[in-house]
């Protein structure tokens, strides 16, 4: 299969009912989840309610769960070790799990305070995100400047996910996330597109939800990853367990540096990425970075088939 990278997507990427047909190979991580968060994981990614899975609290474990079962699968079916793995936001605690540094349970646990900090850092509907469309990074970043500039006394709005070139999305108080946008309009962008979701991650208002984590990581023993992890705050390689720590906290409140990871991958000569997890999100989205990689997405039995099937 030569060099490979893995991915784990995040919180976008839920939907009820995955990985249905792939219950009896994946339960046992379920209930394993589900043991550490006090109620059936499983049942609540088969049957809903919608409303509920696509709340922070409870898509941050879901996902987590389905992306960690899958790469189980993938271990058991003989996939060799990847030269490096990284996340998307959430997905990054998946990471962490395949490389070992922190255990599932440990991560099942995190992501679901996670979850909790960072909805209650911001009341609903006093903050949200929007996806950009057609401008270069740095336009954006400039414009949630004006923005910002142009509001009365302290105002937060910023780019938080960098997803690939001319797509950036943007996090911050609804009111000047507003203005930030019709902006980004008026200079020229294809499409800005608010996001359905409860709160404005990855910005200075996370800082609350920061602080809480930092607290939580404090009990959670990490180890050294047994392979090559990049995290988003820097799109860099990290192996001290201490700064990995670091990175996590800051990751609440800085931008995902998506598209410089992907292109860090390259950099090292790995052009096939597998994304393990619910839906394809960042396979797409790695062909906008570059077109010369080879993506495989793993998000259900029949994808784990087709993917050893190429290889044979």
């Amino acid at each position: 299969m030569g060099k490979l990278a893995v991915v784990f997507p995040g919180q976008g990427s839920q939907v009820v009912g995955m990985l249905a047909d792939a219950q009896s190979q994946v339960k046992t991580t379920f209930d394993e989840a589900s043991s550490v968060l006090g109620y059936d994981l499983w049942e609540l990614i088969q049957s809903g309610p919608e409303e509920k899975l696509n709340q922070t609290e409870f898509t941050q474990p879901a996902l987590l769960a389905a992306s960690i079962a899958l790469w189980r699968l993938l271990k058991e079916r003989g996939m060799p070790e990847p030269s490096v793995v990284a996340g998307h936001s959430l997905g990054e605690y998946s990471a962490l799990v395949a490389a070992n540094v922190i255990a599932f349970a440990d991560a099942v646990s995190l992501v679901q305070k996670r979850g909790r900090y960072m909805q209650n850092a911001v009341p609903i509907d006093m903050g949200g995100m929007a996806a950009v469309l057609g401008l270069d990074d740095q336009k954006v970043v400039d414009l949630c400047k004006q923005a910002c500039e142009q509001a009365p006394g302290e105002a937060v709005v910023q780019a938080a996910n960098f997803n690939s070139p001319g797509q950036v999305v943007i996090a911050g108080e609804s009111d000047i996330l507003r203005r930030a946008m019709e902006l980004c309009k008026e200079a020229g962008a294809k499409r800005v597109i608010p996001l359905s979701v409860s709160a404005p991650f990855h910005s200075a208002l996370m800082q609350p939800a920061a602080d809480q984590m930092k607290d939580a990581l404090s009990y959670v023993s990490f180890a050294p990853p047994e392979f090559r992890i990049i995290q988003n705050v820097d799109a860099a390689y990290c192996d001290d367990p201490e700064m990995i720590k670091e990175n996590l906290i800051k990751q609440m409140f800085s931008a995902v540096l998506w598209t410089a990871t992907v292109q860090h991958f390259v950099a090292s000569d790995i052009f096939h990425i597998v994304e393990c997890g619910p839906g394809r999100v960042l396979s797409n989205l790695n062909r906008r970075i570059d077109r010369s990689i080879t993506s495989s997405t793993i998000n259900s039995l029949e994808s784990l088939d087709s993917f050893f099937g190429d290889f044979q």
